[in-house]
């Protein structure tokens, strides 16, 4: 009786849990000791041997949790590395032990060997997983425990079990992104992209990337805390223009890093001072030595999202902030060889950043670039030193929405007028204006494509159209409104239609179909990492989730979303959060995806926050102005010939 009460209480929270107490750093030892908060060191003793026997009723299941230490100490010299990654500037061993008493907010997990887990540098710690587990299974298969251990009237209500799981969930979710936070001078400026204390090979997954922290940063806004968000905008903006080089070359001013890592080094001369130093990389360093140029747009977005969601546009006011959109704007409007409104780049420069035959004008760059233009015009000050470059802008914007919506669209009627192109046409009037052959539409597109409903294909350039469907660029399309309204409907249209090509059991397909055979051996250069329906061929990624959220708001089609979270909740706290699965229908693990991928747990929470209150989404999304819609009728109606006149005449 006293056992199950206990219990009862530890699960509801009236009791503090296992794993979650107080903890005081000590250096000189290579020790920590643990200082309950309101109970002694007896109680939680006393508790841990209550719970204990209390798990013998469930035979069959794992413990819950294993305290041992002898006089209330934990072993375990990693704990130390924490104080490293703390430390700034000059300060002394003895005053990061203060500064470490006087924040005492840490947590001590425990293993199932019963051993102490070690921290991560930079104080990344791992959540007790197997904890967060166990409490799931108490709760779904036991439904909670009444006076005579007996399941409670909770569980004889599905929507209310189901209710607690999610619950349990969204708990475990923040708990990971908690602990996956990294800090800089003792303030936080970002997530690292994976913290899977089982795998040995972490390569560059302890780094904070730029595209990994937009979903860690939209959530940490959207739950109001705003600090992280404004350290991170800043901190990355300090790294523009950076001294590094690769063969020689320097990276272009105004790009943005791929990513950076916080590094405690020792000052000259002190022994015992030390300071942190943020180190970059541009793609010096990075599979493949592509230079990322999504980080720059993402970055231009995060900075609005901040804005709108916080209230506090003194952010983006600062001298320095107004520079850094300007450099970015500048890089992305540079004159160069390209006749095209879209934003030329090469192969492995965003979210897919392995050679995957998107070179050129991906369609994912390009809605970015699209978003990122409307959110710098929205915030650049009005001055007459900004006016040639807000004037640049403006006509980008509506040349590349035209562009878009006009050449990138296809549907059931689009397909059957590429079926009967006509080739080789020279003149301004040429209906084939990129010398498509029809030959090029390929056999599954015919199946794919629903009767209603459509889509933005992933690249076009000169006799070349990839009829790939890009999960990221057409969602983005529909949240910044490079993709008219009636478009955007039939994507989610198609979405629908195709729900087990797209979906199955685990959302996201980053792109449908996979390259399989010769063709994935030429485009991919044999990759065996991008095999057929893995990783980024075909692969699956939950982080997608809430681009996939902010496009249904949007569209007030929320329930499309709201089915895809629920597929997720079924495996994604199970599977511990991967990066990507594999197969058609997403039935297995990415054979080599991270486990704890920040930017997972981040777009579940996200997809979970905006369903939970939609308006929020408000501040995410893009809406299309009058000038804007003004300028694209124009361009339809208008002739060739007018076409060339008219955009000599905007530009005057």
């Amino acid at each position: 009786m006293a056992t199950s009460e206990v219990v009862r209480q530890v699960m509801s929270g009236a009791l503090p849990r296992l794993g979650c107490f107080d903890i005081c750093l000590s250096n000189m030892n290579g020790v920590v000791s643990v200082k309950p908060g309101v109970n002694n060191a007896r109680k939680i003793s006393s508790l841990s041997v209550q719970v204990h026997k209390s798990s013998r009723v469930l035979r069959d299941r794992r413990r819950i949790c294993a305290l041992q230490g002898r006089n209330d100490v934990f072993h375990g010299k990693d704990r130390v590395r924490r104080l490293d990654s703390m430390s700034c500037k000059c300060q002394q061993a003895e005053s990061l032990r203060g500064a470490t008493e006087e924040d005492q907010h840490g947590a001590v997990f425990v293993d199932k060997s019963d051993k102490a887990v070690s921290v991560p540098p930079n104080g990344i710690t791992s959540p007790d997983i197997d904890e967060l587990k166990v409490d799931q299974q108490l709760n779904q298969e036991v439904g909670g425990f009444g006076s005579n251990t007996k399941p409670t009237a909770a569980r004889k209500k599905k929507g209310s079990t189901r209710k607690s799981k999610a619950d349990l969930i969204e708990e475990e979710a923040w708990t990971l992104l908690k602990n996956s936070m990294v800090y800089y001078c003792n303030n936080p400026v970002g997530t690292i992209a994976a913290n899977d204390p089982s795998s040995p090979g972490t390569l560059n997954y302890d780094q904070v990337f730029i595209r990994d922290f937009i979903p860690s940063g939209i959530a940490f806004l959207l739950k109001g805390e705003y600090d992280i968000v404004r350290n991170f905008i800043l901190h990355t903006l300090q790294l523009q223009s950076w001294e590094k080089t690769m063969d020689c070359y320097s990276p272009g001013q105004g790009l943005m890093p791929a990513s950076f890592k916080v590094r405690t080094v020792p000052l000259d001369g002190d022994e015992f001072a030390t300071e942190d130093v943020l180190d970059p990389d541009f793609g010096e360093a990075a599979i493949g030595r592509v230079a990322p140029v999504d980080s720059g747009l993402w970055w231009i977005i995060l900075l609005r999202a901040y804005g709108k969601c916080s209230g506090d546009l003194s952010v983006q006011e600062r001298v320095d902030v107004q520079t850094g959109i300007k450099m970015i704007l500048k890089l992305c409007l540079a004159d160069g060889f390209d006749m095209f409104p879209t934003l030329l780049v090469t192969d492995g420069s965003c979210m897919i950043d392995r050679r995957m035959g998107i070179h050129g004008h991906p369609l994912e760059i390009q809605a970015l670039f699209y978003s990122a233009l409307l959110c710098a015009r929205e915030m650049l000050a009005p001055e007459e030193a900004s006016a040639d470059l807000v004037r640049a802008l403006n006509n980008r914007l509506v040349a590349l929405s035209f562009h878009i919506r006009e050449h990138y669209w296809i549907d059931m009627r689009k397909l059957n007028e590429i079926y009967r192109y006509k080739t080789e046409e020279y003149s301004y009037d040429a209906v084939n204006k990129f010398n498509i052959y029809p030959d090029q539409i390929p056999s599954w597109l015919v199946g794919f494509m629903p009767s209603t409903g459509g889509y933005l294909i992933g690249n076009l350039q000169p006799a070349h159209m990839d009829f790939r469907f890009f999960s990221l660029g057409n969602l983005w399309s529909i949240v910044s409104s490079l993709a008219t309204d009636l478009q955007s409907h039939a994507i989610l249209d198609l979405i629908e239609a195709k729900w087990d090509e797209l979906v199955a059991d685990m959302p996201f397909k980053i792109c449908y179909p996979a390259l399989e055979g010769q063709e994935w051996q030429i485009i991919t250069g044999s990759d065996p990492k991008n095999t057929p329906w893995s990783y980024h061929n075909g692969g699956s990624w939950p982080t997608l989730l809430w681009q996939l959220t902010v496009a249904c708001i949007k569209l007030n089609r929320p329930e499309i979303a709201a089915k895809a979270v629920e597929i997720a909740e079924k495996r994604i706290s199970i599977d511990n959060w991967p990066e990507y699965y594999d197969t058609k229908r997403a039935r297995f693990i990415g054979k080599q995806a991270q486990l704890y991928q920040t930017w997972s747990v981040a777009g579940y929470l996200v997809a979970k926050l905006l369903l939970a209150n939609p308006s929020a989404a408000k501040n995410l999304v893009n809406e299309e102005d009058s000038e804007l819609i003004n300028a694209f009728s124009c361009m339809i109606s208008a002739s060739p010939r007018r076409k060339r006149g008219w955009k000599k005449q905007i530009l005057v």
